[in-house]
């Protein structure tokens, strides 16, 4: 049995995290921090376990076991790698961090201490994602050619623990960048996974078209990001991260391969729709992918605890997540250069 800690008590902690530890056998929630002392206290009555007045005196406490780290943006390297000083495991939410110096110095801190580093990357462990790389590497739809990944729903300020305009998500100190930072690093993860090859240049345009913060002004991360990204092999695709959809949520991925188009998560019904040559339609339901609106198991928390309690490397590592990280932030320098950017190798 582990002992977790929460550090950053808001809506991802409280949707996805806390009720996935108190699902799993070999967790126990043991300690909840803040900066809002008094849902910490909440939550530590509600589930058990204490609420510490600061996170390093949660750090402190040797009988904690694991952290996972909720908190804005800005404060993942810090918090995460103080935590791995301090001999605790690490799930971090995404992004990792907001620059690449910190992704490094966080998979530094992990390795030195030897203890695990995992980001909550969930699209890697959606039941339609891991059939859908199965499939692409058996070849059902032959070589890739190009792709398209789109996330976009319509924004964060109804999903914050404290909603509305004045949301950390729309504070640039905070959180660095927006809809980039939120979805686009998800499917920027995502179609490296399905593909089996990193992102190589990035073209981007980023922008902040139609969020206004509390006072009326356009908000100064964006609400809109789109790519263009080669790959390693010269496969070429489109990532597109909005939070201006206002209407139904798109969180699916199209591949346009030299034997068929596969579909993931496009289809109410199928989470995979191949069209082959000819117009056979082959169909597949495994599961739908969760929304904000419907949240279902991610499998994120189930497999950072099975890495701590067996350690063993996690599925989602710091250092299997850095890849993903350059190409975010080759396309924040793309977006403010108006070049393409070559992305290089090695950590």
């Amino acid at each position: 049995m582990k002992n977790i800690g929460i550090i950053g008590c808001g809506k991802i902690a409280q949707t996805r995290h806390i009720p996935e530890y108190m699902d799993n056998q070999d967790s126990r929630l043991a300690a909840f921090y803040d900066v809002n002392a008094e849902r910490a206290r909440f939550l530590a009555k509600k589930y058990g376990g204490r609420a510490y007045g600061t996170y390093r005196e949660l750090l402190q406490d040797k009988e904690i076991d694991a952290v996972s780290v909720c908190v804005p943006n800005e404060l993942h390297a810090q918090i995460s790698i103080e935590a791995l000083k301090a001999g605790k495991d690490v799930l971090c939410e995404k992004p990792m961090a907001v620059s690449l110096t910190e992704c490094r110095q966080m998979v530094a801190a992990a390795r030195e201490s030897g203890k695990c580093l995992m980001i909550g990357q969930n699209q890697r462990l959606a039941r339609g994602h891991v059939l859908a790389k199965q499939l692409i590497e058996r070849g059902d739809i032959g070589r890739i050619i190009t792709f398209r990944t789109t996330f976009g729903h319509g924004g964060p300020e109804g999903w914050s623990i404290d909603p509305g305009r004045d949301t950390w998500f729309f504070d640039k100190k905070k959180a660095a960048m927006g809809a980039m930072a939120d979805l686009g690093i998800h499917k920027t993860d995502l179609i490296q996974y399905l593909l089996g090859e990193h992102v190589a240049e990035a073209t981007a345009v980023m922008a902040s078209l139609d969020k206004k913060d509390g006072s009326g002004r356009l908000i100064e991360v964006d609400d809109n990001a789109i790519c263009i990204y080669k790959m390693e092999s010269g496969v070429v695709g489109t990532m597109t991260a909005s939070w201006t959809y206002y209407g139904q949520e798109d969180n699916s991925t199209v591949l346009y391969g030299t034997e068929g188009i596969m579909r993931i998560y496009e289809d109410p019904e199928y989470c995979i729709k191949i069209i082959k040559p000819g117009n056979e339609v082959i169909l597949y339901n495994v599961d739908q992918i969760q929304t904000n609106d419907k949240q279902t198991r991610s499998g994120v928390i189930d497999a950072f605890v099975e890495c701590i309690v067996q350690g063993k490397e996690p599925p989602i590592s710091g250092s299997s997540v850095l890849s993903a990280m350059k190409a975010v932030f080759a396309s924040m320098e793309s977006a403010k250069t108006g070049k393409t950017i070559r992305i290089g190798g090695g950590e």
